[in-house]
């Protein structure tokens, strides 16, 4: 086979003044000579930060990929782009999601690189280098950072996230002290590594390994297990051989490991979060992936991992049960994944998996057993929702699928919280709770705000769950009957912005249905009054992204940003 000719040699080939000034600045960094002799150089794209406590270990997985490049004859040069912490950055990681892109797609393209390694954990990150990745098109593999060890406190075990909102509505009605609840949260996050539960992050790793965009095992191995560092070596060495073979982005992102990646997600009661980076994923690389797609391929998929948010148990015991590739044989043996979609290992997913045993079938049930007969992400439409909006089965309660309720209406996040604790709040378990303005434009950045909170009146009748919709997202540790990503969203007038306290809405979950019991010519004649949010800012990013970003079902990039624009050797400008 005849090996590509190396993208890098652009930089550091040949005799001239040119490849001579690149090598020779390179060298101040301890180089030998032959580090430029035609061997692959591999960028190792890292989200490491102090700031991003999920990803702040990844200086070590880092050390790993290097030796695994090394040791397979490439040069391994890391470089940095914007981290994105969900715990700490303001107002929302998922605004930021489309600039990191950017800094990913712009930072391969304009260096010496001819193969990419990124290091991605915390949710926004995976999403955002696999996006900005997928417009260059080079040999590149995923390596996640793992999820913590699970969160311990005075012997139960404690899933992140999905405890701190369990705990947080019973401080409200005294079920638990504040107290309790502050030490609670010494045990919740105990080791390096993204939420252990199965939330966005723990999502989007399994994501990454459905999609056969990382090395079998992928998905759940701890952060702290040594395993961990032995796949970013063994990545370190295949991304080598990945440049060899030219075997790029686009030959692994196909159409087949969107669907396959669909139905892994039902299986493992998967974020809702997943639903929009994956069409965003989607559309870098030109894959046609619409929101019906998700109905169609995940809709009659059990949901078989019995995790947190939707279940009982923790990444840690996924992984002791056989992890993903457990679940990935599963599916192929009842016909329903892709089985001849390549992976990055240069294997297919189905010889991949062929092997996996299930060592627990309380954590990984078998499909008779499941934890819910139809799992995966339900997608509505109806007059309040025409461009479609999302439910998780898995999460919600059997009951309230199928449920009419008055309207309560909280216009911003601002208002839900001036609000929801007043005990005059004309509200019950029966009524919708209703939240606008939290969309890609309306909030902006449509924040993790969409599993409001009950108010205290209900949970202190013992209620703990009520229809909630908006055209928010929810983490992927929450649970409960929320519809999210309305589109269009408020922001944008959709049907959401004109809905009033008292309005009667109705949720057919079965039928894939949420109306509001207006006419179109009531809604209209509302809609003539109403007027647009001004922007966020006047200027800088959030304006650029205000003023471009795409709606959910398209996967909130922004309109100038999908496509592959490949990796060409730029210009020079000596």
């Amino acid at each position: 086979m005849t090996k590509p000719k190396l993208r890098s040699q652009g930089w550091f080939g040949g005799t001239g003044t040119h490849a001579t000034m690149h090598r020779s600045w390179m060298k101040n960094e301890g180089l030998p000579p032959d580090s430029f002799d035609g061997r692959p150089v591999i960028g190792i794209c890292n989200t490491f930060s102090e700031l991003t406590p999920c990803n702040a270990h990844f200086r070590q997985i880092a050390e790993k990929v290097r030796r695994g490049v090394l040791e397979a004859g490439g040069l391994p040069l890391e470089f940095p782009v914007m981290s994105l912490g969900e715990s700490n950055l303001r107002p929302t990681a998922m605004l930021f999601r489309n600039l990191a892109s950017m800094d990913v797609e712009e930072s391969i393209r304009g260096n010496p690189i001819d193969g990419v390694v990124l290091l991605v954990g915390c949710d926004k990150t995976t999403p955002a280098l696999m996006m900005g990745a997928a417009s260059c098109d080079l040999p590149t593999i995923a390596v996640s950072g793992g999820p913590m060890l699970n969160g311990r406190f005075r012997g139960e075990q404690l899933g992140s996230g999905t405890h701190v909102w369990r705990f947080s509505e019973d401080v409200k009605v005294g079920k638990m002290s504040v107290a309790d609840f502050m030490e609670a949260e010494a045990g919740m996050a105990r080791s390096p590594g993204h939420c252990m539960t199965m939330g966005t992050a723990s999502t989007m790793a399994s994501m990454v390994e459905s999609l056969g965009m990382g090395m079998p095992g992928n998905a759940a191995i701890p952060a702290v297990d040594s395993r961990r560092a032995v796949l970013a070596q063994l990545a370190g060495r295949r991304i080598v051989e990945m440049v060899h073979e030219n075997l790029v982005m686009s030959k692994v992102l196909t159409r087949q490991a969107f669907e396959n990646a669909i139905r892994a997600n039902a299986a493992i009661g998967g974020s809702t979060n997943a639903v929009i980076h994956l069409l965003a994923i989607a559309g870098r690389v030109g894959v046609d992936l619409t929101l019906d797609d998700w109905d169609k391929f995940g809709r009659d998929v059990p949901t078989i991992v019995d995790l947190m948010p939707s279940g009982r148990f923790l990444m840690e015991e996924f992984y002791y049960a056989g992890g993903l590739p457990v679940v990935l044989r599963m599916l192929s043996e009842a016909g329903l994944l892709n089985k001849d979609a390549l992976t990055v290992n240069g294997r297919t997913i189905g010889e991949n998996n062929a092997d996996a045993e299930n060592f627990n079938e309380e954590v990984i049930r078998p499909f008779d057993k499941a934890l819910t007969r139809d799992g995966g992400v339900m997608i509505l439409r109806g007059n309040l929702v025409p461009g479609g909006a999302v439910i998780k089965p898995s999460a919600a309660t059997p009951a309230l699928m199928r449920h009419r309720g008055r309207a309560v209406v909280f216009e911003t996040i601002e208002h839900y919280h001036e609000r929801i604790n007043d005990p005059a709040l004309d509200i019950d378990e029966t009524c919708v709770m209703v939240l606008k303005n939290c969309g890609p434009r309306g909030y902006p950045g449509m924040a993790e705000v969409g599993n409001m909170g009950l108010p205290p009146k209900v949970l202190k009748k013992g209620i703990t769950d009520m229809v909630r919709i908006s055209d928010a997202r929810m983490s992927g540790t929450a649970y409960g009957t929320v519809v999210l990503h309305a589109v269009p969203e408020a922001a944008l007038g959709g049907p959401l912005a004109v809905v009033r306290d008292g309005d009667m809405i109705s949720l057919d979950a079965a039928n894939r249905s949420l109306s509001i019991e207006l006419t179109d010519e009531q809604l209209a004649e509302r809609l003539k009054g109403w007027e647009p949010p001004p922007p966020p800012m006047t200027g800088g990013y959030q304006k650029l992204y205000f003023d471009h970003v795409l709606q959910a079902d398209r996967g909130c990039d922004l309109d100038f940003l999908p496509g592959t624009r490949g990796a060409a050797v730029p210009r020079h400008s000596h």
